[in-house]
């Protein structure tokens, strides 16, 4: 259970660091999009990728060219993902959620806060941590598709033109 020997701890070191390399060299030629997590289909396939690395690691049923497969397969079907989604907009709303305004001029919409299971306080967080203390001095605030709260306080608004396509 402590020490199983030599030959394990040496696969795991030598497996382990090919994996490793492998995987800088799959994420060096798909891009930087795999792993912006832009969205929540990003973000999966970034988990899954960690995860795919840990199996390698530590899983002697898994070999280096299984998981190389995996590491390419999980990058191929994000990469096609994303270029169907850029290039058919409709397709993309399957993929991607689409920014909800939560608050606008300091009135909160209580109605697109219960769609998303927020509360008024997650949304003062996210206000106290942009540095506002007075929620009518924010313009907006906005769900963003990574799951991220923006404010955008009101002396930056500008024309507003950073709302657009924003749901609300």
């Amino acid at each position: 259970m402590w020490y199983d020997g030599l030959a394990d701890i040496t696969r795991t070191l030598l497996v382990g660091a090919a994996a490793f390399a492998g995987l800088i060299l799959v994420l060096r030629l798909t891009g930087k999009r795999t792993l912006s997590q832009l969205n929540a289909f990003d973000f999966i396939v970034t988990v899954a990728l960690g995860s795919t690395l840990a199996t390698i690691l530590l899983s002697k049923d898994v070999s280096w060219v299984e998981g190389m497969t995996a590491f390419l397969l999980l990058a191929g079907v994000q990469f096609a993902i994303a270029l169907v989604s850029a290039l058919w907009p409709p397709v993309r709303g399957f993929f991607t959620a689409t920014p909800v305004l939560l608050l606008r001029d300091g009135e909160y919409r209580d109605d697109a806060l219960r769609r998303n299971r927020l509360t008024r306080s997650e949304v003062m967080q996210a206000i106290r941590g942009s540095g506002s203390g007075d929620i009518h001095s924010v313009a907006a605030v906005v769900l963003e598709t990574n799951g991220k709260l923006s404010v955008i306080p009101a002396s930056k608004l500008g024309d507003g033109s950073a709302l657009q396509g924003v749901k609300g």
